[in-house]
């Protein structure tokens, strides 16, 4: 008798998938579209940011704008070069954060809404596309929600990146002398990897908002969980990468910094839209009940909107 074939496992399957779709997609064109926008964003993301947090200092204190500003430059120097620190991120957060102040009920300020959101548009047409849901919704509402979830993220960033950037030892003497003790020791234990976590839980929801077609929440965890992993490595290898290049005395010559910048908004990128593809793998492999607005979607078979039937009406 002939043997009877063995389905894949499950577990392959899905990593099958996510190369084959990923490269088939052209994930690494993809990831150079969104740096290339990430970095045009950066100038109007850090002046909305700027001016609207000179509103926080009235919570955490006179020197907050500057805490997350010398934050944002310690943080960036974990994963850009030295070239780039010095010769781009630092200027442009020094030059912004003086200009901000003045800026916030400008036209200027209004038009870095949309400047600001191109950034997080490329990445809610990348999660789409990924799970072949980018047809269902217009490009209006596409690059609304864009704005709208750039926005969102302002408004966390406002209370997230001072508290961050303060770190517990300026935050804990805020509390109430009764509960700062026992409060230290927990902080001093659970600070970092909350921070971790709080990013993970935010991608793995930006997930879930980008797409028409909603899986359960808990769905977005696996590609957020790849998305920090990819990012880590690439950064890490980016750094020895440059590490290396430096010691050989072989140089880009004015172009070193622009060069490593970039390569970091790329591994940014690629991470961000590989947590997506993997997440439609495992969609694909083990579909869940999708939702749109709150109603379940019928007549859909993991990614393939064209095949979706609108959700019942109630009669007349």
């Amino acid at each position: 008798m002939p043997r009877a074939v063995r389905e894949p496992r499950p577990a392959r399957r899905v990593i099958t998938r996510v190369l084959t779709r990923a490269w088939d997609d052209d994930v690494l064109g993809q990831s150079a579209s969104a740096a290339f926008w990430q970095t045009l964003s950066l100038p109007p993301l850090l002046l909305g940011l700027f001016g609207l947090l000179g509103y926080a200092e009235l919570w955490f204190g006179p020197d907050t704008v500057v805490a997350v500003q010398e934050w944002i430059i310690r943080t960036s120097g974990g994963v850009f070069s030295r070239n780039a620190m010095d010769e781009i991120i630092a200027p442009t957060v020094d030059e912004i954060l003086t200009t901000a102040r003045g800026e916030v009920v400008s036209i200027g300020f209004v038009l870095s809404f949309w400047s600001g959101s191109s950034a997080m548009a490329t990445f809610v047409d990348a999660i789409t596309r990924a799970h072949d849901q980018y047809p269902v919704r217009g490009w209006v509402w596409q690059r609304t929600l864009a704005i709208l979830l750039y926005l969102a993220g302002l408004a966390v960033g406002i209370v997230l990146l001072p508290v961050a950037a303060l770190g517990p030892d300026r935050l804990l003497p805020l509390l109430p002398d009764v509960v700062e003790p026992a409060a230290r020791t927990v902080v001093n234990v659970v600070y970092y990897p909350v921070v971790v976590v709080v990013l993970v839980l935010a991608l793995t929801t930006l997930y879930r908002i980008a797409l028409p077609f909603k899986p359960p929440w808990h769905r977005g965890l696996p590609g957020a969980v790849l998305a920090a992993a990819v990012f880590l490595v690439g950064a890490t290898g980016l750094r020895l990468y440059l590490d290396w290049i430096t010691s050989t005395g072989y140089t880009y010559g004015a172009l070193a910094a622009p060069i490593a910048f970039l390569l970091g908004m790329y591994f940014i990128a690629l991470a961000v839209i590989l947590g997506a593809y993997l997440n439609a793998a495992v969609q694909t492999v083990r579909p869940a009940p999708l939702r749109r607005r709150g109603r379940p979607v019928t007549g859909v078979t993991a990614e393939v909107p064209a095949q979706v039937a609108p959700p019942p009406t109630a009669g007349p």
